[in-house]
């Protein structure tokens, strides 16, 4: 039983499950809305979340994390316009839409996108 164990695996040791989410996230900081599968999207939600609180402070060391997480243009435009968008909002900065099955493999589909 899989009790009390956070988080999915997604058949990747750390390191990828790690790259997979700082790729998803770039992507959804430049993008706005990407669409993947729906696992994905609500392991992604909370990551976000987290750098999403963490660049609305606004000081030094609030920048240095995000840009120690994630690329230089996706940080700065999460330090620049996605922060101050989501400046007043406590919380729930993201929503995942179902959107149906892939064809190829049937696996559950979502578009994640900031609100």
């Amino acid at each position: 039983m899989n009790h009390q164990v956070k988080g999915r695996k997604f058949k990747r040791d750390h390191a990828q499950r790690k790259a997979l989410m700082k790729h998803l996230s770039e992507s959804l900081i430049l993008q706005g809305r990407i669409q993947t599968t729906t696992a994905k999207a609500k392991e992604l939600a909370p990551y976000v979340a987290k750098l999403v609180t963490r660049a609305k402070k606004q000081d030094l060391l609030a920048s240095k994390i995000v840009h120690g997480m994630l690329a230089d243009e996706p940080a700065k435009k999460l330090l620049g316009e996605i922060a101050k968008k989501f400046e007043n909002q406590p919380g729930g900065y993201t929503r995942i839409i179902k959107v149906g099955t892939r064809n190829h493999d049937a696996a559950q589909m979502s578009i994640i996108e900031f609100i």
